[in-house]
């Protein structure tokens, strides 16, 4: 379906401390201490493989593929990674993300040998996206659940107007706003983002051109994981007048789309257990404090981001 794209993920490994240094009598010392040269001429041959290592390059190639319903158990545990507890119905959210397979792709793992050492399931997916029409989907417990959720943090965290605008576009029925998702393990590069989202618009492009369902969308709505550095909000300061450069996106590129977005807000999960990232965040061992981040793009900008996406992505 979609282009082939190889990417690079860097392995990485923890060098083994060399053992302690033995004590003994003075009798044996001139012994011992040859015994101990030799010990870290070993010590260091081995930190030296671990070196190597940690420096390897792996090659891996990925594949998008149409959503079909062996990807199941993936899009549900990826859907969790981004809820986290929130009262979200994610089983029905995924069948129905299945059930219009006409829109969105998974990238897996691809040329996996049968003959290969690496325990790898091939049917394994590493990310998807996709996406929800919140408006044609209206009724239907997790579109009803998903706009719940935005608007109950948008009163927390927003002035009485802000609230207002967000209600009214979400319930505009001539104005069909599209829930984006676009999910990944961490350590898959951004890189993968671009032909994803490409291909994408082309699906929703011939959706609404053949009049199927998740054609029209004159907004875009996002969640994105979002980090801020510990203390660098007081607890009574509303999330909502974050400063941009004060998040960091777990999806780097959803920074474009936080540029053009009419609408932004964010707010805390660090209550909720944050374990299904699939990977260590790590921002120079500074704690970080995990986010949502909201946005509301309109359609009109998505061209602008594929442009900036192709810019800073493409390799």
């Amino acid at each position: 379906m979609a282009s082939r794209h190889k990417r690079r993920a860097v392995g990485t490994a923890v060098p083994r401390p060399p053992g302690a240094r033995a004590q003994g009598d003075e009798v044996e010392e001139e012994r011992e201490t040859e015994d101990e040269s030799e010990d870290e001429e070993d010590s260091d041959e081995e930190e030296d493989e671990d070196d190597e290592i940690t420096d390897e390059e792996v090659n891996i190639e990925f594949e998008a593929y149409s959503i079909s319903d062996s990807d199941h158990d993936g899009i549900k545990k990826l859907l969790q990674q981004l809820f986290l507890k929130a009262p979200v119905n994610i089983a029905e959210l995924t069948e129905i993300l299945i059930q219009q397979n006409h829109v969105g792709s998974v990238i897996k793992q691809t040329d996996v040998s049968e003959d290969s050492d690496d325990d790898v399931d091939e049917d394994e997916i590493f990310g998807f996206i996709s996406l929800l029409n919140l408006t044609e989907r209206k009724g239907t417990q997790c579109a009803e659940q998903i706009k719940e959720l935005i608007l109950s943090f948008c009163e927390k965290n927003c002035d009485r107007s802000t609230v207002e605008q967000l209600d009214k576009l979400l319930n505009d029925t001539t104005k069909p706003v599209g829930f984006l998702l676009s999910e990944r393990f961490i350590n898959v590069p951004p890189q993968i983002a671009l032909p994803m989202h490409q291909q994408l618009q082309k699906e929703l492009a011939e959706a609404h051109k053949t009049n199927k369902p998740c054609g029209k969308c004159c907004f875009y709505l996002l969640i994105s994981k979002t980090f801020v550095e510990a203390g660098k909000n007081s607890s009574k300061k509303k999330w909502s007048s974050q400063n941009k450069d004060e998040l960091m996106f777990a999806n780097a590129e959803e920074e474009f789309f936080y540029e053009k977005a009419v609408l932004t807000f964010s707010y805390s999960v660090q209550e909720e257990s944050d374990t299904c990232l699939g990977g260590k965040w790590s921002f120079d061992d500074a704690p970080m404090k995990p986010l949502r981040t909201v946005m509301l793009i309109p359609c009109d900008k998505m061209e602008g981001i594929m442009e900036e996406l192709k810019k800073h992505l493409s390799i």
